[in-house]
């Protein structure tokens, strides 16, 4: 097979001899778009022979970016994913590229167009709230999702080359400026949260997830089956999530995020209250009970939205004097005070679950400024002159 360059314009194609048409007697070529660089246009034409020299090369299929995202590479997708992934993809897709590249052909996708939807995310395109522009995180994730599925199209032939590998996503940032610092409650905040709570119905999943730093997820998917009550310890396996507001139980995220956890005699009195209070409920319920194992329930067991779980929380953080901190931030809130009282870091990332201890160390270095001057000050002391 030949190929060779042209140029049109200011933009280089990659032109491949495909033969004489059986039907017209003309010779037929076909023009792939290369960009504005004569560069690139010559490496196509180099990968594009050598394909159809290995009998891997065959035409690409006339199809928009929008049809093949949403009709051929998400319903594959789908049975791949954890059902959140693949929801986060079909959400990001919907509203981040088919509005813009939709409609574009699939085979005329080039970098230039990934690159102006990236710069038009990042001036204006949230969809939600007071508008504005997303993080360049949250582009970075779309560039992603894009450079996934177009690598799949171009491992099956679907198209010649993939505009995403050379497309220029927002560089990632030590830490992006649009994300704020993490917030935290002190030791005697979050005693006056507790207290607020303790009231409610669902205190005792509060408490659990201050002791124990416990994603909610992690927290409303607990069973009694991995609680041991006895030994003070409970295992992390399942997770309640919400896909597209449905609730669906998941396995935790990683093969660390399972683990076990101690927890301290107060908690554990707090579960035993607890579970003589469910029981009362089932029997007031009766026969339309659900028994999903669960510690944390509605009153007739059927799961907990974790929506409902953090706009609770949201609320009886607004009627206090505390500062505004998110659910999750108790997680944050539990590492802070265990790292800032000197517990090693090893335990700390154990009991969050996290891949490593660089990455809690990554994650919560706004509490090392502390801990390096209180080192500081150890280790003079061990050299100061005895008497």
């Amino acid at each position: 097979m030949r190929g060779y360059t042209a140029k049109k314009g200011n933009r280089y194609y990659a032109v491949i001899y495909e033969g004489v048409d059986p039907t017209t007697g003309k010779e037929r070529r076909r023009w792939y778009p290369a960009g504005p660089r004569k560069s690139d246009a010559d490496k196509l034409v180099t990968e594009l022979v050598k394909r159809r020299n290995d009998g891997d090369y065959r035409a690409p299929q006339k199809i928009t970016l929008g049809a093949y995202l949403t009709e051929k590479w998400l319903p594959i997708q789908r049975s791949q994913l954890k059902a959140s992934t693949f929801d986060s993809y079909r959400r990001t897709i919907e509203l981040h590229v088919l509005p813009t590249l939709g409609g574009v052909q699939l085979g005329r996708l080039l970098p230039e167009d990934l690159d102006g939807l990236y710069a038009r995310l990042l001036d204006s395109g949230r969809r939600n709230g007071p508008g504005g522009g997303l993080s360049p995180t949250s582009v970075r994730y779309v560039h992603r999702i894009l450079r996934k599925a177009l690598n799949d199209a171009l491992r099956k032939g679907t198209i010649a080359r993939n505009p995403a590998a050379t497309a220029d996503p927002p560089r990632r940032a030590e830490r992006d400026a649009s994300k704020p610092d993490l917030q935290v409650w002190t030791a005697a905040q979050l005693q006056s949260f507790l207290s607020l709570i303790g009231s409610h119905r669902l205190a005792p999943a509060y408490v659990l997830a201050a002791h124990t730093g416990m994603r909610r997820g992690e927290v409303l998917g607990l069973r009694w089956s991995d609680v041991d009550l006895a030994n003070g310890r409970l295992s992390v396996r399942q997770s309640v999530i919400a896909v597209a507001y449905e609730l669906r139980t998941s396995d935790v995220k990683t093969g660390t995020a399972r683990r076990t956890i101690d927890i301290d005699d107060p908690v554990v009195a707090h579960l035993q209250a607890w579970r003589k209070r469910q029981a009362e409920e089932r029997l007031l319920v009766g026969p339309a009970f659900e028994d999903h194992g669960l510690v944390f329930a509605r009153p007739d067991g059927r799961p907990i939205h974790p929506e409902f779980f953090s706009r609770t929380f949201d609320r009886v953080v607004g009627r206090s004097d505390l500062p505004v901190i998110r659910l999750h931030d108790l997680r944050h809130t539990h590492a802070s005070l265990l790292l800032q009282a000197g517990v090693p870091v090893k335990v700390v990332s154990e009991r969050l679950g996290h891949a490593s201890p660089g990455f809690t160390l990554n994650v919560y270095q706004h509490v090392i400024p502390g801990m390096q001057a209180e080192a500081a000050a150890t280790f003079s002391r061990l050299l100061a002159p005895p008497g």
